[in-house]
């Protein structure tokens, strides 16, 4: 497979001028193995890449290190089945979320997407407030959202909605899918174009290992059922991948997630509630909160229709959410530097100690 089919581009080529000089050699991250070592893709083939020590010691977080999507410099083997992982290519576009678990971590899900689809199912795992999430995380991303609405057969109205979803993110494109149909599937393929790169985001059970497989026209990846219940799928996908299609595009699939903490994403709710957001500037104080404050935009647009109550719940949910992640985040960030120049200050009083024994 050649760079070209990758995705590499002169972007790509500049970005990469100065591990070139260093002898280095371009790849692209189709898989995490696990923590060091990634399947790459080079000009030559698919060969076990690891992160070398230096690279390894010298990144300060988890999200600094190769993710599915990236383009690393690597450097092959004598045996030219292994490679090692000297640096990453600063990264055009990432989709994050706040890690699963106690620590405040980034996790980057996928790296350098175009276009992210944010797949729904149709049956119970529709949900609009899970949709406007998903659409925050992909507009701070930097990639272009487009929402699917997939098993649309399992609909009694799916155009019903489609409308209703249409009206909840106005401006982004909404795609009716379904595999037992081939619903949609035409608008859906438009979008797997050359050089580009495609990623699904969505919980487990809605079908986006199944709707890989009619981009790649292949069955590369493993499909199963959901429970009749509850609509909610096996892992399926266990990790991220990115595999080709006959169109010359790229697509990521990315493990079910059954929650999407958002990462660092108050630009993203701006860009996800643009009326909400143009509404905010006609009111009379800068600092308006939207509640008793006298000329406010966005209070009179509720009162008089032109807002919905639930768009302005949800987005004012999410803006609370992310200002409690900044109050956190200035926290950490006092903590570790009143941490440092303690060690610091102890050092400096150490050393004078020492200096003035006799």
């Amino acid at each position: 497979m050649s760079l070209d089919a990758l995705g590499w581009n002169e972007h790509w080529q500049s970005a990469f001028a100065p591990h070139a000089e260093a002898g280095l050699e371009p790849a692209r991250v189709v898989c995490e193995l696990r923590r060091k070592f990634y399947a790459v893709q080079t000009a030559s083939g698919e060969v076990l890449g690891e992160c070398v020590g230096r690279f390894f010691h010298r990144t300060a977080t988890t999200a600094l290190f190769p993710a599915v999507g990236d383009w690393v410099a690597v450097k092959l083997r004598s045996d030219q089945t292994r490679a090692d992982i000297h640096a990453v290519l600063p990264r055009r576009t990432q989709f994050s979320r706040r890690a699963a678990g106690e620590q405040d971590i980034e996790q980057i899900v996928a790296a350098n997407i175009d276009t992210v689809f944010l797949v729904s199912g149709r049956d119970l795992n529709h949900n609009p407030a899970r949709i406007q999430r998903c659409l925050v995380a992909a507009r701070e991303s930097g990639a272009a959202p487009v929402i699917v609405l997939n098993k649309a057969d399992l609909h009694p109205d799916p155009a019903a909605v489609q409308a209703e979803i249409e009206k909840l993110v106005p401006g982004v494109p909404v795609i009716v899918t379904s595999m037992e149909t081939r619903r949609g599937l035409k608008a859906l393929t438009a979008y797997a174009r050359k050089g580009q790169t495609l990623a699904l985001i969505g919980s487990s059970g809605v079908g986006k290992s199944t709707l890989i497989n009619a981009l790649a026209r292949d069955e590369a990846l493993p499909t199963g059922e959901v429970r009749e219940k509850d609509s909610k799928g096996r892992h399926t996908t266990t990790r991220r991948e990115l595999v080709s299609t006959p169109a010359g595009a790229m697509v990521i699939d990315t493990p079910g997630m059954r929650e999407l903490q958002l990462w660092d994403a108050e630009m993203g709710v701006d860009e996800a509630f643009p009326d909400i957001t143009a509404l905010a500037l006609r009111c009379r104080f800068g600092n308006c909160g939207h509640s008793n404050e006298p000329g406010c935009a966005v209070r009179a647009a509720r009162e008089g229709g032109e807002l919905a109550g639930d768009r302005w719940a949800s987005y004012h949910k999410l803006k609370a959410e992310q200002a409690a992640e900044t109050r956190k985040h200035d926290k950490t960030a006092a903590a570790s530097t009143q941490a440092h120049w303690k060690k610091v200050n102890t050092g400096t009083r150490t050393r004078r100690k020492f200096e003035q024994e006799p």
